[in-house]
């Protein structure tokens, strides 16, 4: 009886809450690193970013440096003032916050000429869980009294019979 119900809770946390993974360093450009002539979109477009990843910009210090700009500058390749580029020749970036991030090269008409990248960070893979398949089926009262609970019978629904041995406490976890 205990192996069956630690059988159970082992099958419940591996498939109700996520894989807890460590951030990515990504070195943007792979074994080219940031230069022009080289298409980031393509290097990007199969690739997941995730909060807490880091975007590691390798260069030859003077001929490039990194600018992170809002979708308009980018579009148009404008360069903020000089002081807010990065200048070391290995800047890293950790991706502190989901959405949309553009980052460009202020030197010359490197940006025109593609030394510019995109990426859409995703939230973290380690942050709380998103409500499970679990949470649109049970409801979202769990009755307190001793009666049993309406879907304790086969027949009362064939969809929510089959989550019948589902602790209350686990089921609270996923209400709102």
């Amino acid at each position: 009886m205990a192996l069956s119900r630690a059988l159970i809770v082992a099958l419940l946390t591996a498939t109700i809450f996520p894989t807890i993974s460590m951030a990515t360093d990504f070195i943007v450009g792979d074994g080219k690193g940031w230069t022009v002539g080289f298409d980031y979109q393509t290097w990007a477009a199969n690739k997941v970013f995730h909060v807490g990843d880091k975007l590691i910009f390798e260069y030859s210090t003077g001929e490039h440096n990194v600018f992170k700009v809002n979708g308009t500058d980018f579009r148009n390749c404008t360069v903020p003032a000089a002081s807010q580029g990065l200048t070391s020749g290995e800047d890293v970036i950790v991706l502190e916050t989901p959405g949309r991030k553009w980052y460009l090269c202020g030197v010359g008409d490197h940006c025109q000429n593609g030394q510019k990248l995109f990426v859409n960070v995703l939230p973290s893979e380690t942050q709380a869980p998103s409500p499970s398949p679990l949470s649109s089926v049970l409801p979202v009262t769990v009755p307190r009294s001793p009666s049993p609970a309406p879907w304790s019978s086969p027949s009362s629904s064939p969809v929510l019979s089959k989550y019948r041995w589902v602790p209350r406490k686990l089921i609270a976890m996923f209400q709102p």
